[in-house]
């Protein structure tokens, strides 16, 4: 038996934080680098386009104080977020910008005149004081968050891309304050320019980050801020009271007027109202709801007066939850992003070596002193690898947060990746392709008598009366609709998934798959096998009803399709994707679905337990395989499969499994998920293409004197808002994506 420190170790938290400092992916791997060597700490993950850091650790491991202490060592602040931080992320990155535009305003103003003076060619002594004096106010000043966040690298042998920059400008501004003793030529409008640009492209590549980050800043704002309580007076009478929203408990009732939004998560008590699930599902047409129905909070009521018993509330909502689910996906780092970590570790040793083999080459060469420490320059700003940080979270910031907006939910950034090799998708029929409310559509007994067919019904349905499967209560509702009784039998039991039995009568009646039957040794009549081919040759799922050693009789329930999957068919089979069914009903009946809606290869007869058997044997084959179900029984193959894509309004143990969540449930949303998901990663893969041939072609120009410092400085500055606006690009996905 395990010990209680065991238990505990084995427990584990996740901390969620800020991080203040950060300015290139450099910075974020020497973040998560500290974090990851803390005792305790499971996993950590940095990310610097939204600049939060995702902590797991054990329930005895440290604290957020111990971990905020760790890093301050490195210059950089951590601060815990509060669950309505969660809200506050794009207003946080803005708020940034504003802090950079406030930097810039003051670095522009004083580096116009200093351009215009070197430029100009005025050389005057006063003018060269006039630069000196304005060069430094921009490298010193306006620039100080530079030459801090170096020092704080440079002293623990950890530099990033602040120690280019500080370097580069250091160098510039002290080579010109030299020249002004000596006699040489000044530069103080290189470190300036490169200052003031820098901070525009961080200014621009900040209010980037914080569009980036609108998604999901959207879907927190959406819930209701005040709830309308059902309360009983004094004298016993109910009153509605208005109460903030977040103090409701479960099981308390609620009432919503036309117009106003579902504070928590319930089930209608009473009233009708068409309800706007937009916000969740994507849909723009409202459903009608009634007595029974559930609800969900954030939507919105857009007709009739209704009270609703609270089943979640708070952070338990079904729209907390997707702001969780994905905070969660844009936290993790995908797999490609390992490459990015192992550049960035290494370059700027790498970038100051160049720098410092440049300088040595042109003086060994015989060129002046401040032509080759000008170009020496060059490399250091040109090389700063921004964009090559920026590549893969802001690609997956937008593209995960788009999903969301859309009703597709991306549990984890190696999504991304999985997406763009699949190519067959397998789908459960029952709840996924098809509705899942099933009816009852037929009863056959075996004989002429006029009460056979009830008394069969009544029989069958008391053994189904003891299920809670879909197809068993939509046996026991059509018996009650033909007014039936349906008490449940006694010594019920379900078999396997294969069927189920109980006593009635005093006699053992066993309901099932009429294949089942036979293996139990129950023969079948010749009239009712000729009833039971003419049955699932039309469609229906056909069981049957045993005891005495043969077969009673048969009752046959249907499924009509979801509106949508033929849609949602075509549009994967133009996609070049091959299709599969895999089903526990029979063949005939599951081969006639696949014909209507346009599936080819056809899994029948599958138990719960062999779903992800199929699913493995296709991966045997080569292929790469994503399973779409809804069920408990789907879960193994949504785990099993390359990518799982679990329908959202299915079960919590499929929805857990599943590697992508279709909120509405709508087989539409497939076809968008995969189209969304790998165009993702093509972003990501643009993105860091050109972040790399920017730096290979980038670095070897400016050592040749090809590249000015000042342009280099723009040069590097736009290439990082080059990478967040094509990850942007990703928020005009549309529903026929």
């Amino acid at each position: 038996m395990a010990t209680a420190t065991e238990d505990s170790l084995r427990a584990s938290r996740t901390l969620r934080f800020d991080v203040d400092g950060m300015s290139c992916a450099s910075c974020a791997a020497r973040i998560q680098k500290v974090l990851d060597r803390q005792p305790g700490v499971t996993s950590a993950a940095v990310n610097f386009a939204s600049a939060e850091a995702t902590v797991v650790a054990t329930a005895d491991g440290p604290s957020s104080a111990e971990l905020a202490g760790a890093v301050a060592r490195l210059g950089f602040a951590l601060r815990e977020r509060a669950p309505a931080a969660d809200r506050e992320v794009g207003a946080r990155l803005r708020a940034e910008a504003r802090r950079l535009r406030r930097r810039l305003r003051v670095a522009a103003a004083c580096t116009l005149p200093v351009f215009a003076l070197a430029m100009g060619g005025v050389d005057a002594p006063w003018s060269r004081a006039v630069q000196a004096v304005l060069g430094a106010v921009v490298v010193l000043g306006s620039g100080a968050g530079f030459h801090r966040a170096a020092w704080q690298g440079l002293r623990r042998f950890d530099a990033g891309m602040d120690a280019l920059v500080s370097i580069g400008t250091l160098t510039a501004l002290g080579q010109s304050v030299w020249a002004l003793w000596s006699g040489g030529p000044v530069f103080f409008e290189t470190g300036a320019v490169i200052v003031t640009l820098i901070l525009f492209g961080r200014s621009l590549e900040a209010g980037a980050k914080g569009r980036a980050t609108d998604a999901i800043a959207r879907l927190a704002k959406l819930s209701a801020k005040d709830a309308r309580l059902l309360r009983k007076d004094a004298e016993g009478d109910e009153r509605e009271v208005i109460v903030p929203a977040d103090t409701v408990a479960v099981g308390q009732r609620v009432v919503v007027l036309p117009g106003e939004k579902l504070p928590v998560d319930g089930v209608i008590e009473s009233g009708h109202a068409s309800i706007d699930e937009s916000m969740l599902t994507g849909e723009s047409v409202p459903v009608d709801k009634g007595p029974g129905d559930e609800v969900s909070g954030a939507t919105i009521d857009r007709s009739g007066r209704i009270v609703v018993r609270a089943t979640r509330v708070g952070s338990d909502t079904a729209l907390q939850r997707i702001v969780r689910l994905v905070e969660d996906a844009q936290a993790q780092r995908a797999p490609v992003e390992r490459l990015v970590d192992r550049v960035a570790s290494v370059f700027v040793p790498v970038v100051v070596g160049i720098a410092m083999a440049t300088l040595a080459g042109y003086l060994v060469a015989g060129w002046a002193a401040p032509v080759a420490l000008q170009r020496a320059v060059a490399v250091l700003i040109v090389a700063c690898p921004c964009a090559l940080g920026l590549a893969t979270p802001t690609a997956i910031l937008v593209g995960s947060g788009r999903g969301a907006e859309l009703g597709v939910l991306f549990r984890n950034a190696e999504v991304f990746e999985s997406a763009r090799g699949i190519d067959v998708v397998a789908f459960d029929k029952t709840g996924t392709l098809t509705t899942g409310a099933m009816e009852l559509r037929a009863v056959v007994a075996d004989g002429d008598d006029a009460g056979a067919e009830a008394a069969l019904l009544r029989r069958i349905a008391a053994v189904e009366a003891t299920s809670a499967h879909p197809i068993a209560q939509a046996v026991v509702a059509g018996a009650r609709a033909r007014g039936v009784d349906a008490r449940p039998a006694e010594r019920g039991e379900s078999v396997d998934g294969r069927g189920v039995r109980g006593e009635v009568d005093g006699v053992v009646v066993t309901v099932g798959r009429p294949a089942w039957l036979a293996d139990e040794g129950a023969s079948l009549p010749p009239s009712l096998g000729a009833r039971l081919r003419e049955l699932e040759e039309a469609g229906l799922t056909v069981f049957g009803a045993a005891w005495d050693g043969r077969i009673q009789g048969l009752c046959a329930v249907a499924d009509a399709p979801r509106p949508t999957a033929r849609e949602a068919v075509a549009r994967l089979r133009d996609a070049g994707i091959a299709l599969a069914l895999v089903t526990g009903d029979n063949r005939r009946t599951a081969e006639a679905v696949a014909r209507e809606l346009g599936i080819d290869a056809v899994f029948a007869e599958t138990l719960p337990g062999d779903k992800s058997t199929h699913v493995a044997e296709l991966q045997r084959r080569g292929r790469r395989v994503a399973f779409v179900g809804d069920g408990i029984n789907d879960a193994p193959a949504l785990t099993r499969a390359d990518l799982g894509i679990a329908i959202g309004t299915g079960t919590d143990v499929a929805v857990d499994a599943g590697d992508v969540v279709l909120v509405s449930g709508d087989p539409a949303r497939v076809p968008l998920a995969l189209a969304l998901a790998r165009r993702t990663y093509r972003t990501i893969a643009q993105n860091l293409f050109w972040a790399f041939f920017y730096n290979v072609a980038a670095i070897p120009l400016a050592a040749a004197g090809y590249l000015d410092p000042m342009i280099a400085a723009a040069a590097m500055a736009m290439s990082s808002v080059t990478v967040v606006s094509n990850s942007l690009r990703l928020r005009r996905t549309k529903l026929s994506a």
